[in-house]
């Protein structure tokens, strides 16, 4: 069995936030509207040593303001990947020798948050 933390791969916007209109949310001077149960949950996997990388469609030229409203909402995160699109996501990963697969995704519904999260 593995005991590694695990990595966990993370939307914002729809996820962890509320999604608005990109053109609303993106805003510098606007404030990130966290789903219920938002912090905990990230707190509960950054104290299991989760590594927590966030991703986000929203173009690279946001960053500046995307990690400043990230940090004002109280999100903690080990990496942010921006720019990946709204297009279908894959991870694509490697079995281990004895064949246990160790990729994993979950889809939620918009809008509802990751306080139900089980991994």
């Amino acid at each position: 069995m593995d005991t590694r933390p695990a990595t966990i791969f993370c939307d914002i916007d729809g996820t962890l936030t509320k999604h608005t209109l990109p053109t609303v949310s993106q805003l510098p001077s606007n404030k990130m509207v966290l789903l219920d149960g938002t912090l905990d949950k990230l707190n509960e996997w950054d104290k299991k040593g989760y590594r927590i990388i966030l991703t986000t469609g929203r173009k690279e030229g946001l960053r500046a303001q995307t990690e400043k409203q990230l940090q004002e909402a109280g999100i903690i995160y080990d990496q942010l990947i921006m720019g990946i699109g709204g297009g279908p996501r894959y991870l694509i990963n490697d079995k281990k020798p004895d064949g246990r697969e160790v990729a994993k995704a979950i889809n939620i519904n918009r809008n509802e948050g990751i306080k139900n999260v089980e991994l």
